[in-house]
């Protein structure tokens, strides 16, 4: 993904006479007074962006990041080069993306319907492939460039304001097209402008799409969302942080269900679903987050922008069981902002698996920070949080 440059309720004193109804009313509305003190106390260990940009905060502008939740419509654009002419028809391309609205829908429990049209016409972009700095890390004004350029292609056959995200797939023998960025709308520049409508949201697909396949689409949209990169921008090991736990992380990696701390960031999961640990600690049980319902996530808050994470996970062919991580929202995209902590930080990991893949703690194993006072037992289902000292 690439940044811009600039970037009390009174009391009646009378006795009022009142239905029956209303009486039997009250026990309602104290459940609902006590879901909403659980709410407020499970909100204190969200954390604060304070990167300005993507990062783990709660805190995430929808000026300029769209809400993951709802239906979400995007068109998908195919581009071909004067240099570079397609060859063939469109539907294979567009058939190797459609598994990300079913991915989505199932990642988001049911809570982000991306819905994705096709175009299928090869819409001419007025410059060689070669022009545009795909090979050199392109800047954001190449980048907008692009993105304006396609939409103007497109735009006698497209109502662009009737789409949310813009998808753009060039031909495949596109090779200076390398890779997938995301474009996002920066509110300080002048955009791209069609049909009435700012295209503030869009991703323009390189030749990396046959390397990490559909998922791909679901990791640049994360950013859409307001996600950071899990990967590190430095070698030599680009997945030190989270390995393939996150879709963030590792497209590819063998469990890359998003994190339940990014489920909760994007409203797929409630407030309900979230324990945040008081200083008395306390023992919970998680349902894994492959399934749906249940507890997702606990929290254990460490600092101003600072937080353990504990979720369950059951899907992973490398490890299951308990996967702890520390979140840090002051931590800027591609640096680390979540971090996992191995289990097995001395074992061999499976053939197909990355050294933080089998790092899931399971029964009987213990976690412990020291300086940030925190410990964690595993019990199977369930987990013992103990805030040492506090």
């Amino acid at each position: 993904m690439l940044r811009p440059l600039v970037l009390a309720t009174a009391l009646a004193a009378s006795v009022l006479a009142v239905p029956a109804s209303a009486h039997a009313a009250a026990p309602r509305a104290t459940e609902t007074r006590a879901a909403e003190t659980r709410a407020t106390e499970t909100r204190a260990c969200a954390l604060p962006g304070r990167t300005g940009w993507t990062d783990e905060g709660h805190d995430t502008d929808h000026r300029q990041f769209r809400a993951a939740t709802g239906r979400i419509r995007a068109v998908m654009l195919f581009v071909d080069f004067p240099d570079a002419a397609a060859e063939g028809g469109t539907v294979q391309y567009a058939d190797h993306f459609a598994p990300a609205e079913k991915w989505l829908a199932a990642a988001s429990y049911g809570r982000a319907r991306l819905s994705i049209t096709p175009v299928h016409t090869w819409f001419r972009m007025p410059q060689d492939s070669t022009t545009y700095g795909f090979d050199r890390g392109i800047s954001y004004e190449q980048h907008r460039l692009y993105v304006r350029q396609a939409v103007a292609a497109a735009d006698a056959e497209v109502d662009f304001s009737a789409y949310d995200i813009v998808y753009i797939v060039p031909s495949r023998n596109a090779a200076a097209v390398r890779f997938s960025p995301t474009y996002l709308w920066d509110p300080a520049q002048s955009g791209v402008v069609a049909d009435g409508a700012e295209v503030k949201w869009g991703v323009t697909f390189g030749q990396d799409m046959w390397r990490w396949g559909h998922k791909v689409l679901a990791h640049e949209t994360g950013h859409i969302f307001g996600l950071p990169d899990l990967y590190s921008f430095t070698g030599p090991d680009y997945h030190r942080f989270v390995g393939g736990w996150d879709v963030m992380g590792l497209i590819s990696g063998p469990s890359p269900q998003p994190f339940a701390w990014h489920a909760w960031k994007l409203g797929w999961i409630s407030d309900g679903q979230v324990a945040c640990v008081p200083a008395s600690g306390g023992t919970y049980r998680l349902t894994p987050v492959e399934r749906p319902g249940g507890r997702k996530l606990v929290v254990v808050r460490t600092g101003d922008t600072s937080a353990y994470a504990i979720e369950s996970r059951k899907g992973s062919e490398c490890s299951g069981g308990m996967v702890i991580y520390k979140v840090d929202s002051a931590v800027a995209t591609g640096e680390g902002p979540i971090r996992v902590m191995d289990a097995k930080p001395d074992a061999v990991p499976p053939a197909g698996c990355h050294a933080l893949d089998d790092g899931a703690y399971g029964p009987g194993q213990v976690f412990t920070d020291e300086s940030a006072k925190v410990r964690v037992e595993v019990k199977g289902d369930l987990v013992r949080v103990d805030r040492l000292g506090v």
